[in-house]
């Protein structure tokens, strides 16, 4: 892929949910800690739960149990979703400047569109209740089962679905999966560090930018300045 060296192009911007628009770190570690408790097994130390936000949590959850027992890996990620769905979901709270990064961006008129591998009936709950919803085109997400919990994939759905232009499209997301998917798809890719990924994951993945907080994402569209 051609890089190009300015923004001015990007007519469509793909944002990953946790990590990226909101700091999910209580919910999801609290729930991870819950099916341990309720399985009876050993979970490592919240510090030390924060590498697995971003991923599938059944993902993360097979890590945490050191298993690959499916069976095993379904009945925790069942209990997790027990207290998620009614407690988890809402530990959760928007990164400052998101709201008003979302903001400037429409108001430029770009297409913003929600990629997360987290299930879209979740995902729809969290935007809704912090009344995110209106600033996006599309909102998609995993399914239950794990379809699209790929981030490649999900990117290239989302890219599909919305017949969005690849050379007009940009993934703006902390962890390298979000960067590789969307490399693997062939748009560019915004990698931030105020989430869960440090700046080196993000460079390693071949993020083609790096900002450290929402408005800068902002000060850089407007500077249509996209040297690293």
């Amino acid at each position: 892929m051609q890089k190009r060296n300015n923004l001015a192009s990007i007519r469509n911007i793909l944002f990953d949910l946790d990590g990226t628009l909101t700091d999910p770190k209580e919910g999801i570690t609290r729930c991870m800690q819950y099916a341990m408790e309720n399985l009876s097994l050993p979970c490592p130390p919240p510090a030390e739960l924060h590498i697995h936000i971003g991923p599938p949590i059944r993902n993360a959850l097979a890590i945490i149990m050191k298993t690959e027992d499916e069976v095993l890996i379904e009945e925790a990620l069942r209990i997790f979703r027990v207290r998620f769905a009614d407690v988890g979901l809402f530990e959760n709270e928007v990164f400052p400047g998101v709201p008003e990064m979302l903001k400037a961006l429409r108001e430029s008129e770009r297409r913003l569109f929600i990629a997360t591998s987290k299930p879209l009936v979740f995902t729809k709950r969290i935007l809704d209740r912090f009344g995110l919803t209106e600033y996006f085109d599309g909102i998609y997400g995993s399914q239950l089962d794990g379809t699209l919990d790929n981030k490649a994939e999900l990117i290239g759905h989302v890219i599909a679905s919305a017949s969005l232009a690849v050379d007009e499209t940009l993934m703006v997301g902390d962890r390298m999966y979000d960067i590789l998917g969307a490399r693997k798809q062939g748009c560019l890719s915004l990698g931030v560090t105020y989430g869960y990924g440090s700046e080196e994951e993000l460079r390693s993945a071949g993020a083609d930018l790096i900002c450290s907080s929402p408005l800068e994402i902002v000060a850089r569209f407007n500077e249509g300045n996209f040297e690293l």
